[in-house]
């Protein structure tokens, strides 16, 4: 069984990095996905592409794949430089600010 492993990017709804420190083990399907003729649903009964599991640590997610002989890839994060002004958000508010306030 092919696994993945890698660190989730943030969501496209936060500004944070939160939920984004942990590396997630999760597998590959073994098969496609069908399409219900009667309903439309695409459903599958591959019941380990439902599992997802959460480590603290990239070793300890290579650990657990190799005692359960599971081939797996890792994908290594993306560096995201950090968008932090020298003033920060009360800056917009400041007595002492030299340019004109427009929004």
């Amino acid at each position: 069984m092919r696994a993945r492993i890698y660190q989730p990017a943030r969501t496209a709804m936060q500004s944070g990095t939160a939920k984004t420190h942990q590396w997630v083990l999760e597998f590959a399907p073994a098969e496609a996905r069908e399409v219900d003729p009667l309903m439309g649903w695409t459903s599958s009964a591959d019941t380990q592409s439902q599992v997802r599991l959460r480590f603290e640590t990239r070793a300890a997610a290579e650990d657990y794949a190799r005692d359960k002989g599971l081939d797996y890839v890792v994908t290594e994060p993306h560096a995201r430089k950090a968008n932090i002004r020298p003033r920060g958000y009360g800056e917009n508010f400041a007595t002492d600010r030299k340019g004109a306030w427009t929004h």
